[in-house]
């Protein structure tokens, strides 16, 4: 949708009592009143298409007019997808049993589609053993399950609660990397990895390592956080939640974030620029990537990605990833 189009939608969906609890906090964190905070955030959400998360997360409290003016915020995301993403070709994306057909050479694991063939979930489950069940539309890791197969499995209960649920994908469980199991077992801890691809030519922007925390998903809204990679695929700066705390340090399995250097990064890199060439017309994409004990594999792509930067007094400078993005894109 257009720039105004898109605030208007943003205005007409916000959600009043959890902005007020986010200006509270944010007027706290910025040692200023909560009117001032309050036009200040109104403010933003005109100049920059700044929500009130992408003020708070991006620290906009602290920044200049010059500094603010360097973030990707959800709108600016927004004109960026709505620019070189064709959207009659998203279904090749959020249809997840059309995406596992259409990039099978990427993601390298057995799938199933559940449609009246008990028999053949059967034959699956017993074979793999640990699968991971999800429904064929869906975002933020909602409705994902993971089964484990043993003798007194119910079968045949499994498989009538998944159909009910509407959890039709099922899937081979990935074997994650020793090293990136050291962080957080209990989830895939993936990377979500952002290529452009203009004439043929795919450009790799950047990387965001995601970990669960306390869960089996590690998306940043189920509870997950984050940390931007550097070029080489290392952390270097601490990783963030969803409710703005910062992490050096994993809280549930106390191994050091920082510094962690994830392992076959550069392949992982061919992986997602190779699979940007098969939906050209989508040329933005964000690919959720995990490293198994084999190597890199895709989990899903998003032709609508989120956003992803380092807050600002994470590192030396204030500046956000919209000027390395238009370097390629030619945003502006």
């Amino acid at each position: 949708m257009g720039k105004t189009k898109y605030l208007l939608y943003s205005i007409a969906n916000i959600d009043i009592p959890k902005m007020f609890r986010m200006l509270k906090l944010i007027s706290v964190k910025a040692n200023k009143n909560i009117l001032f905070t309050l036009f200040d955030v109104v403010w933003c959400g005109i100049k920059y298409q700044a929500g009130y998360h992408d003020y708070l997360e991006f620290e906009f409290y602290n920044l200049s007019s010059k500094e603010r003016a360097t973030y990707i915020t959800r709108g600016i995301n927004n004109q960026i997808v709505k620019k070189f993403n064709d959207k009659s070709e998203w279904y090749k994306f959020n249809d997840k049993s059309h995406f596992q057909k259409l990039f099978k050479d990427f993601t390298k694991r057995e799938f199933l589609t559940l449609d009246n063939n008990y028999l053949e979930f059967e034959s699956f489950l017993k074979k793999h053993t640990v699968v991971i069940a999800k429904p064929i539309c869906g975002e933020g890791g909602e409705g994902i399950k993971k089964i484990i197969y043993d003798k007194n499995s119910d079968v045949k209960k499994i498989f009538n609660q998944l159909v009910q649920n509407n959890q039709l994908l099922i899937e081979e469980c990935i074997e994650q990397h020793d090293e990136i199991n050291k962080l957080y077992g209990t989830s895939v801890n993936s990377l979500r990895m952002f290529t452009f691809i203009k004439d043929g030519q795919p450009h790799f922007l950047q990387a965001v390592l995601k970990l669960g925390n306390g869960g089996i998903v590690d998306n940043f809204a189920g509870g997950g956080m984050y940390t931007i990679l550097d070029e080489d695929g290392k952390v270097v700066y601490s990783a963030i939640d969803k409710d703005d705390n910062t992490f050096e340090i994993h809280p549930v399995t106390n191994q050091q974030i920082i510094d962690f250097q994830v392992p076959m990064f550069k392949e992982a890199v061919k992986l997602v620029c190779d699979a940007s060439k098969v939906v050209p017309e989508v040329g933005y994409v964000g690919w959720d990537v995990a490293i198994s004990k084999d190597g890199p594999v895709i989990i899903e792509g998003n032709c609508y990605p989120g956003v992803f930067q380092t807050k600002p007094s994470l590192k030396k400078d204030k500046t956000g990833a919209l000027p390395k993005y238009n370097k390629v894109m030619k945003l502006y």
